[in-house]
């Protein structure tokens, strides 16, 4: 009797249970429209954040000293700026860039200078002398890996790229590369291809970088000369080991200019 009774006393109980849960369930319209409502909000939100991050991405980092402020006149090398077709900038993905023809009227000699630097260096792998002078209808000779040393007496490791027109110009050009990597010289362009460098670079930082500089001429004398001269102070210009950059020591934004000569002249 006791257990009959006592079976019966939980039977509304069970019932008062289940029917508050059956009442308290969502109906299915509303899982359905609370569905769709996250869907929303996660593909708004995603949308938001690759925007932003794209604009990041896509807006250049600028260096402390831009590089139009190396001055015209180094040493004995005069300078003059060569425009480069807004199309080639798009392409080369730089955040900052130099092209120069120098002059030395002393030696009569005559190179073309060129850098370009990028807080994204995985962009710079497309952009190598024995990759775009082929484009442009060269023909690539040889590469050598070499050195040479700036006045200051800075061993500069470089590669000496050899190229030719074909037939019937056959002109000559010697390019003279290396490649300045968060404020270390290398020729070793692996240095920046690796998967650390595919990230991009969120905070905008200038010191995480790599410089590409190119010198060229007929001939390989006036290469290594203008090298050995110009190299210590182009360096000024990029943020070394520690991410301090020379060059704001001497610079002021209504002060010096381009076209003045070197301070180290």
């Amino acid at each position: 009797m006791y257990l009959n009774q006592h079976s019966f006393s939980h039977k509304p109980l069970v019932f008062s249970c289940s029917k508050r849960a059956r009442a308290a369930a969502a109906p299915p319209w509303f899982i359905w429209v609370l569905a769709v409502l996250l869907l929303v909000s996660a593909g708004v939100t995603y949308r938001v954040v690759a925007s932003r991050l794209n604009r990041l991405v896509q807006t250049p980092v600028q260096l402390p000293v831009p590089l139009s402020n190396v001055p015209l006149q180094i040493g004995n090398w005069s300078g003059q700026n060569v425009p480069i077709p807004p199309n080639i900038i798009r392409v080369t993905g730089a955040d900052d860039f130099l092209n120069r023809s120098y002059s030395n009227k002393l030696s009569n000699q005559h190179v073309s200078v060129y850098i370009a630097y990028t807080a994204r260096p995985r962009t710079m792998l497309g952009h190598r002398p024995q990759v775009c002078y082929p484009a442009g209808g060269w023909v690539h000779d040889s590469t050598e890996h070499t050195h040479i040393y700036s006045a200051s007496g800075r061993t500069i490791p470089c590669l000496m790229h050899r190229f030719h027109m074909p037939a019937p110009s056959y002109e000559e050009k010697i390019v003279l590369n290396f490649y300045i990597v968060n404020g270390k010289l290398t020729s070793d362009e692996g240095v920046f291809s690796g998967v650390g460098w595919r990230t991009p670079n969120i905070a905008g930082d200038p010191a995480r970088y790599a410089a590409q500089v190119q010198i060229a001429s007929v001939l390989e004398t006036p290469v290594k000369r203008a090298a050995t001269d110009m190299t210590d102070l182009l360096l000024e210009f990029f943020p070394d080991e520690y991410g301090n950059v020379k060059a704001t020591l001497y610079y002021e934004p209504e002060g010096m200019s381009a076209d003045q000569t070197s301070p180290q002249s």
